[in-house]
């Protein structure tokens, strides 16, 4: 059973009932991510994700550790570029203690200036950890050339520079611009008792009453460029992406049955063509991502550095022939099953749950349910896939970034070309 909830402050609870659930999730979100910092304090969205574990008035960051352990429960954050989310998954009986936590650590974090400085040197240290996994960092180079003017287009750690350069002041006018009511999402599902819900969230958040500030937005113009990263590896990953859609748009669907006959499986045309036939990559992959207003479908390969070209080539070429042949009957029935099979297999925990109507409501501002879902990908047809295709595929709308033993010169400018 799906609620919708306001507290006394403004911040909206959106939950679901699971009776033969044992388990609960519950999610803080704010709808505030690396996309709203301006470029001098970019990071800061993370930086502070971290620091609100590192202690408060009544919990030091190992009280904190130990206690959540003791519930035999588990409790993390994580920032994206739309949203910072802090949650947690307890034993159902365990809710009351996991919601007086979660308040203690985001009303009552203390930002010890010390604890930002140990913290900061943490950050630095998972900055060169990315930058040191090719695979990983070719993503963020991905971003950065088809949006380099954006804050979409850089990284959600921030760069050693932002982050070495970052004032506790930064952080505490931050949380006092966008940790408000308004901007507050609090999502739970499982086993647990609705009106008992509300009166402990009331209790623990209610007393939150910042002002806030209004966000900036702006939405990036898309790219098309070819660059090259050069830097010793036995390897080249590279990433050819495509502009994409936004969250709530009306081929969202179709998008997603798009992505999953390119790329986005075993049985993909992508992974039988790049991997099966020609051997060319032990890693070949397709993904969509979609923000409010815009979006991206990428394409990802890690290869040799004598077949980077080719790849490249074999991408473009499939590309091509899903905006001038469409897709087969077979494969439109083959997608739309693997579509509606994994949603139905993410839903069979409780965190699933709680992730997702957290984002129906931040996007859409209402609830979907899985039978509506099932129903827009049931909906999907071939000729609305090939449609979309020609929309997205065409030469200005896709970018290209290797990284890797390659200097620019060696990849020409015509290698996109179809």
């Amino acid at each position: 059973m799906y609620r919708k909830d306001t507290l006394s402050n403004g911040i909206r609870v959106v939950s679901e009932t699971l009776p033969k659930s044992r388990s609960v999730s519950i999610g803080v979100w704010v709808k505030v991510g690396s996309r709203h910092e301006s470029p001098e304090i970019g990071g800061v969205s993370h930086f502070i994700e971290h620091m609100f574990f590192k202690g408060t008035e009544k919990r030091s960051a190992k009280d904190i550790a130990i206690e959540m352990d003791s519930l035999g429960g588990e409790m993390n954050a994580f920032t994206s570029q739309e949203s910072t989310t802090y949650y947690a998954k307890v034993v159902d009986e365990h809710l009351p203690v996991v919601i007086e936590i979660l308040a203690d650590i985001l009303l009552g974090a203390k930002f010890d200036p010390i604890e930002m400085e140990k913290e900061r040197k943490v950050i630095l240290e998972e900055i060169k950890s990315v930058e040191d996994t090719p695979d990983d960092y070719i993503h963020e180079l991905l971003t950065n050339t088809v949006w380099p003017d954006n804050s979409l287009g850089r990284p959600i750690l921030g760069t050693r520079d932002t982050i070495k350069a970052l004032k506790h002041n930064d952080i505490i006018s931050y949380i006092d611009s966008y940790y408000h009511p308004k901007e507050i999402v609090i999502s739970v599902a499982g086993n647990f008792e609705h009106s008992r819900l509300i009166e402990l969230l009331n209790s623990h958040f209610g007393k939150l009453s910042r002002a806030g500030v209004p966000k900036n937005e702006a939405t990036p113009a898309f790219t098309q460029a070819v660059a090259v990263k050069k830097k010793q590896l036995e390897q080249v990953q590279l990433c050819i992406g495509c502009r994409g859609i936004n969250y709530m748009h009306e081929d969202r669907f179709v998008i997603s049955a798009l992505n999953t006959v390119l790329g986005n499986s075993m049985s993909s045309r992508l992974f039988q063509e790049i991997r099966e036939q020609n051997a060319l990559a032990y890693s070949i992959y397709s993904y969509v991502t979609s923000y409010r207003d815009t979006g991206l479908l990428t394409v990802y390969a890690g290869t040799d550095p004598s077949n980077a070209l080719e790849v490249v080539r074999l991408v473009t070429k499939e590309l091509k022939k899903i905006k001038d042949e469409g897709i087969t009957p077979a494969e439109e029935l083959r997608v739309k099953n693997q579509i509606k099979g994994g949603l139905i297999l993410s839903l069979e925990s409780s965190n699933s749950h709680m992730s997702r109507i957290a984002r129906q409501e931040i996007y859409f501002g209402k609830y979907l349910s899985m039978d509506d879902i099932i129903k827009g990908v049931e909906k999907v047809t071939a000729e609305q896939v090939q449609r979309l295709a020609r929309q997205l595929f065409s030469r200005e709308n896709i970018a290209l970034t290797i990284l890797g033993p390659l200097s620019r010169k060696d990849v020409p400018d015509a290698v996109l070309e179809k």
